[in-house]
């Protein structure tokens, strides 16, 4: 019995085009045909598009399937290094779907980092923009650790993020120093905040530069002059400690 390309790719539980591809790249023998044109495959072509389809089916790539269709026992160290990556894709299909539990159970920006996550509907679009920017650049630690801080804000930062560019010197002086005892709280609950950028991947410097450019280009003037006296405060803050004045 011979059947015809739509009878053996149906046979075979694929299409005629997989057939046709199949013969294109060599992994199929093309059959003879009969006195009309029409090609006639016997048993011998559907075991082996039955053995293609198996093994493209368990995810071996098809450059591959030509060397282990064809042999008694199929190559371990192929099927091992296959599973591993099923293995892999696995864990990264786990991931994925833990991530996006969370996304629905906070109702968050699905494009945030995992970290920011929880505390997400707290943030502003610039604030998101600016953690997105620091994930880019600092270790994952950091970044999970950026994550616990902003969890729970103060109401300096808040008034900080509500500043107007036009806020004169006097108001700025003002939250400056309200932010000074905040951020040094912060520092000695925790250390890492001294120095975020400290174990980044591609280097501190890279880091900082990084993150100084999203902050120049994310705040307006009057919060930029309140970083600015709010790292003199603190310089100088240390400096007194330093020195053992009072």
């Amino acid at each position: 019995m011979a059947w015809s390309t739509r009878q053996i790719a149906d046979l075979a539980g694929t299409t005629v085009k997989a057939v046709r591809y199949y013969h294109r790249i060599g992994l199929l023998d093309v059959p003879e045909r009969t006195a009309n044109g029409y090609k006639q495959y016997e048993v011998a072509h559907l075991v082996r598009l039955l053995k293609i389809k198996r093994l493209s089916d368990l995810g071996v790539p098809l450059s591959e399937v030509g060397s282990m269709g064809g042999a008694d026992e199929t190559p371990e160290e192929a099927i091992r290094a296959l599973d591993q990556q099923l293995e892999a894709t696995v864990a990264r299909i786990s991931r994925v779907r833990a991530e996006l539990a969370a996304v629905l159970h906070h109702r968050a920006p699905a494009y945030l980092p995992p970290a920011f996550v929880p505390v997400s509907r707290e943030l502003s679009d610039r604030q998101r923009s600016l953690l997105m920017v620091y994930s880019t650049v600092l270790s994952e630690r950091s970044v999970e650790e950026f994550g616990e801080l902003i969890g729970e804000p103060d109401a300096s930062e808040e008034e900080f993020e509500a500043l107007p560019a036009d806020a004169d010197d006097a108001a700025i002086d003002r939250l400056a120093a309200r932010m000074v005892p905040v951020v040094r709280r912060g520092r000695e609950e925790n250390p890492w905040a001294v120095d975020p950028a400290a174990d980044a991947p591609r280097g501190t410097q890279h880091a900082e530069q990084t993150m100084a450019e999203a902050v120049v280009q994310l705040y307006n003037p009057a919060q930029l002059s309140v970083l600015k006296r709010l790292h003199a405060l603190l310089q100088a803050e240390a400096s007194s400690a330093g020195d053992g004045l009072p």
